[in-house]
């Protein structure tokens, strides 16, 4: 019988998940502050929608890459403190000052921004960014006393406020890594380098979220989390359930087409599955036009209570599923959760089939997928209860 609830597909959206995630974290690291990187749309989950969840879970801060993301929470209402650190010579420095938008900094950015405030008689609020080793934006050590040089000049004129040092991890999701101990004993040089040009900001931070959650000594005065927010561990060796946290997306549709075939049968482009039995093959009206991965090998599925496997390539609106045997009930119209929810389907285990990550899983999720918002502590998913009270990571269910 043909199930035709809610829309053909959804990335279903659950904001309690946010909120008891953001105070799951926040209870581990206090007495740091916590700012909640909503950038990319929320990681895929809308950027508007995470950004109250996280403020209302007891996030301080927001976090964002591009100015142009922060202008965007502004517009909707959204008054919290927000950084946004990845900027081009396109990025409107003043806009972002006229909004009260603090400003990541890494070197050249700093002439910009100071001309931005002079033209607006308003000091921007800058965060200085020290490259300790991932080697992308942030500014080297031999640069940082010239930096330090230049907004220290910049505060003194009136036209910057130095709110903040900062800088990222490379390997924090593999705690045994040496790097991070490297990493943090050069942020702390950087931090007396500082102190010597009498630059002593409000806020040092440094830990994403697996520092957040295994390197306490990597707390300083905030942290900055991102995939953790939205439920998604960053461990390889660790579930989210391990950590206490809670999924917040569930990406969900419905039975296409179901029909037997015959041993031997190939299956999608290429031919580069073919069956070695009889069997039945259900069709998931879903591609990598909707973000699921094109590369993506025997991933799995979750239909009226059982896995499956995805098998052949996946196409660009569809991929396929093998039933494992010719007398299936799974029919046309049943619900099929590619992950989330009470599956027991992680995003991470999507991304092992496709030689990614759960990061990019869930924030690749394209915009033919209507995200939609269910709140499960107003409107409680099938199967599911309100949230509880927030747990320490480990301290979760196994």
């Amino acid at each position: 019988m043909e199930q035709t609830l809610g829309p053909e597909r959804a990335a279903v959206i659950d904001p309690a998940a946010i909120r008891h995630n953001v105070r799951t974290i926040a209870s581990y690291v206090h007495p740091a502050k916590v700012m909640a990187a909503v950038k990319a749309e929320g990681y895929g989950h809308g950027a508007v929608t995470a950004a109250h969840a996280a403020l209302e879970g007891g996030a301080d801060w927001l976090g964002t890459a591009h100015v142009s993301e922060a202008l965007a929470l502004r517009a909707a209402g959204i008054q919290a403190p927000i950084l946004a650190w990845l900027h081009t010579r396109a990025t409107s420095f003043a806009d972002a000052i006229a909004e009260h938008i603090d400003l990541g900094v890494s070197g050249w950015e700093i002439h910009p921004v100071a001309e931005a405030a002079e033209s607006l008689q308003r000091p921007a609020r800058v965060h200085l960014k020290i490259d300790t080793g991932l080697g992308r934006n942030g500014c080297t050590i031999e640069d940082w006393p010239e930096l330090l040089r230049t907004a220290a000049e910049y505060q003194e004129r009136g036209l910057i406020s130095i709110e903040g040092i900062f800088t990222h991890l490379a390997v924090a999701d593999e705690p045994d890594r040496r790097e991070t101990d490297e990493q943090l004993d050069l942020y702390r040089r950087a931090l007396e380098v500082a102190q010597e040009h009498r630059i002593v900001p409000d806020l040092r931070h440094v830990a994403n979220t697996p520092a957040a959650l295994s390197r306490p000594d990597a707390h300083f005065d905030m942290v900055r989390v991102g995939v953790g927010v939205y439920g998604q561990s960053p461990f390889a060796d660790r579930t989210t359930e391990d950590l206490g946290l809670r999924p917040a997306m569930e990406l969900r549709t419905t039975v296409a087409n179901v029909k037997r075939v015959p041993a031997g049968q190939g299956v999608s482009y290429g031919l580069t599955h073919r069956l070695d039995q009889p069997t039945a093959l259900a069709l998931v009206p879903m591609g990598y036009a909707d973000g699921i991965p094109r590369v993506a090998v025997h991933a799995p599925v979750w239909i009226r209570g059982r896995r499956y496997q995805s098998v052949g390539r996946v196409a660009m609106d569809q991929f396929v599923v093998d039933l494992a045997e010719l007398d299936t009930e799974v029919s046309v119209g049943d619900e099929v959760v590619i992950f989330g929810g009470d599956s027991g389907i992680e995003a991470a285990e999507w991304g092992a089939a496709a030689g990614t990550n759960n990061y990019e899983i869930i924030t690749r999720i394209g915009e033919r997928v209507p995200r939609l918002v269910v709140d499960s502590e107003l409107t409680p998913l099938p199967g599911t209860g309100s949230a509880g009270d927030a747990q320490l990571p480990g301290q979760g269910p196994r």
